[in-house]
């Protein structure tokens, strides 16, 4: 069984049991969090779309923490001029555990 969900601006599949880094979610650690943006959900072989959501359908999520992803370097520069400009960048992530999935 999976779904597909949508948090953050992108759409996950996921199946119970499954580790998900999605964008920031303003939650404690260790609290649950119900999503009920599911897109599609397979059970059992058969596969529910939604138009755009499944009626009634949610996942159940654990929180594991929060954290920052790897640095991305920005690096700016024009030619000749001697204009340059260095920027990093560490987004914000919430790390989740798929608990259960109701269909």
């Amino acid at each position: 069984m999976y779904a597909i969900i949508e948090t953050g601006g992108k759409q996950y599949k996921v199946a119970e049991g499954d580790v998900v880094r999605v964008e920031k979610l303003p939650v404690e650690e260790e609290q649950t969090v119900e999503i009920d943006k599911v897109l599609a959900v397979s059970k059992d072989g058969a596969l529910t779309v939604g138009s755009p959501t499944v009626n009634g359908a949610k996942v159940i999520f654990k929180v594991l923490g929060q954290g920052k992803g790897k640095k991305v370097i920005v690096f700016k520069y024009k030619p000749k001029k001697n204009i340059r400009k260095k920027q990093g960048h560490r987004q914000p992530f919430t790390k989740l555990l798929v608990e259960k999935i109701e269909a």
